[in-house]
C-alpha cells in the first residue's frame, strides 16, 4: 500500500502529535516550514487560542534576516518566539515538529528558542 508524499506526511504528523503531553499550562509550540519562510505558534489546545506566533514574514525580523530560508533565518524565528513566549509567561512547551524530522532549521530553531528560556 503506497502513499502519496502528502499522505505520508499527514500519518507521520498525527504520530507526533497522539504523543505530545499538553495541557494548558503546557501549550504546544508547533514549526511549519516552506521553501521560502519558517513559521513558529505557540497554541493552546485546550481553550483553541493561538498564544504567540513569530515567522520570518514578521515585522520584528523583516529587517534581520537576508535570506528567509536558511538556518540564521530558522534561528532568529526561535529566539524571537522564545522571547514572546516569555513576555506571555510561558515557561514550558512541547514541541510539535510536525511532519519534518528533528534537524537543519527545525533543530536549530529547536535550540534558539531552548537558549531564549524555554524548556521542552
Amino acid at each position: 500500500m503506497a502513499n502519496t508524499k502528502t499522505e505520508s506526511m499527514q500519518i507521520r504528523k498525527k504520530r507526533i502529535r497522539r504523543s505530545l503531553k499538553v495541557s494548558s499550562d503546557r501549550p504546544r509550540l508547533t514549526v511549519f516550514r516552506s521553501n521560502k519562510h519558517i513559521y513558529a505558534q505557540i497554541i493552546d489546545d485546550i481553550n483553541q487560542k493561538t498564544l504567540a506566533s513569530a515567522s520570518t514574514v514578521s515585522k520584528e525580523l523583516k529587517d534581520k534576516v537576508k535570506k528567509t530560508s536558511d538556518l540564521t533565518a530558522a534561528q532568529e524565528v526561535g529566539k524571537l518566539i522564545g522571547k514572546l513566549a516569555k513576555e506571555a509567561k510561558i515557561e514550558q512547551v512541547a514541541f510539535d515538529r510536525g511532519s519534518y524530522l528533528y534537524h537543519g532549521k527545525i533543530k536549530a530553531l529547536a535550540d534558539a528558542a531552548r537558549e531564549a528560556g524555554l524548556k521542552f
